[in-house]
C-alpha cells in the first residue's frame, strides 16, 4: 500500500512507494471502481497502464485530458505533478497496472550504448510526461498484463526491458503532455540555432518577442528561420511562444497567489481578455478554473 508525505514547498504530496533499493522495479496490478489518490509526485520513474476507464481525467503537469478505454503514460520527472481523477468515468471494473522504477536502474554508461539510444531518448521526453498511442499500447498489452504474474525475477526484468524498448519505438508518435516551461524541463535540440532561439525565448518570454528579431539573432532571414524552426520543433514560432508563455503562466497560477491579471502581464500579455481567450483555447478552461481544479486535487496541509 502506498504511503505519502507532504512536501515542504507546496501542497502537493510526495508519494513514498514500496519500491525496495534491492529490486529493479515495483509493480501494482489492481482492479478498482474509482481513483481516489490525490495530486502527487515521486522520485521514481512510472509507467502507468489503465484500461476500461473511459471518462477519467488525466492531469500531468499543465496537461488535462479525458482518457478513453486504454491509456498508457510514462513519467520520468520527480517533480512533475500528476493525478488520475474519476471525473466522468462510470466503470465499475477499472484495471490499472503501475510500474515504478528508480532512475539508478539505468546508469548513464548503460543508456549511452547504441542498443539503448531509443530508450534514452524516450526517458528524456518523458520528463514532460508521455502518452502513448493505441498501436503502442496494443504492442505491449499482453506483456504488461503478464508481467505481474512472472515469478522468475530475472525473466520479469527482461520482459520489462522489452516493454520499454517496444514503447521507445513509438517515441515520435507518443504525445508530450506537460509544457516544458511548466515542468521546468530544459528543452534540448540538435541544432545550436534552435537552442539559441529557445534560450532567448525562455529568458525574454515576459517581453514582446518578434520573429524577425529572433531570426536576426541566429543569422537567418525571417522566412528561412520560420521554416527551420518548425522543422526542428514541429511547431510554428508563434505556437511555440504561446506554449512557453502559458506554461510559465500555469506554473505561476499554482505556485503564487498573484491575480490572473498580474500573471498575464508577467508572461508577456498586456491584454487580459486576450490572455484568457488564448488560455481557454489551449487548456479548455479559464486560468481561474485551472487554478481551482489543481487546488481541488491537492492534499491540503
Amino acid at each position: 500500500m502506498e504511503s505519502q508525505k507532504s512536501t515542504k514547498s507546496s501542497e502537493i504530496i510526495t508519494e513514498v512507494t514500496p519500491l525496495s533499493e534491492r529490486d529493479c522495479f515495483y509493480i501494482a496490478d489492481r482492479h478498482k471502481q474509482e481513483f481516489t489518490f490525490p495530486m502527487h509526485t515521486h522520485v521514481e520513474y512510472e509507467l502507468n497502464f489503465i484500461e476500461n476507464a473511459a471518462g477519467v481525467l488525466r492531469v500531468v503537469g499543465d496537461s488535462e485530458e479525458v482518457i478513453t478505454n486504454y491509456d498508457l503514460t510514462l513519467i520520468t520527472s520527480k517533480s512533475l505533478e500528476h493525478v488520475w481523477e474519476q471525473y466522468k468515468c462510470k466503470s465499475k471494473d477499472i484495471h490499472e497496472v503501475t510500474i515504478q522504477f528508480l532512475p539508478e536502474l539505468f546508469i548513464q554508461n548503460f543508456l549511452s550504448k547504441n542498443q539503448f539510444i531509443t530508450i534514452r531518448k524516450m526517458f528524456e521526453k518523458a520528463k514532460n510526461g508521455l502518452s502513448f498511442p493505441l498501436p503502442a499500447i496494443m504492442r505491449v498489452y499482453s506483456m504488461i498484463l503478464s508481467l505481474s504474474s512472472e515469478r522468475r525475477g530475472f525473466y520479469a526484468v527482461l520482459q520489462f526491458l522489452s516493454i520499454l524498448y517496444e514503447l521507445s519505438l513509438f517515441e515520435d508518435s507518443a504525445k508530450l503532455l506537460s509544457s516544458s516551461s511548466f515542468a521546468q524541463v530544459e528543452i534540448k535540440s540538435d541544432s545550436r540555432r534552435i537552442q539559441k532561439a529557445q534560450s532567448y525565448i525562455n529568458i525574454h518570454y515576459m517581453e514582446e518577442i518578434r520573429l524577425p528579431e529572433v531570426a536576426k539573432l541566429v543569422n537567418m532571414t525571417p522566412i528561412s528561420f520560420s521554416r527551420f524552426f518548425k522543422a526542428h520543433t514541429n511547431k510554428s514560432f508563434s505556437d511555440y511562444l504561446i506554449d512557453i508563455r502559458l506554461g510559465f503562466a500555469s506554473r505561476k497560477l499554482l505556485d503564487t497567489t498573484n491575480s490572473v491579471a498580474e500573471i498575464a502581464y508577467d508572461c508577456g500579455y498586456n491584454n487580459l481578455s486576450n490572455f484568457n481567450r488564448v488560455f481557454r483555447k489551449r487548456k479548455n478552461c479559464t486560468p481561474t478554473d485551472f487554478r481551482a481544479n489543481y487546488t481541488r486535487n491537492k492534499k491540503l496541509i
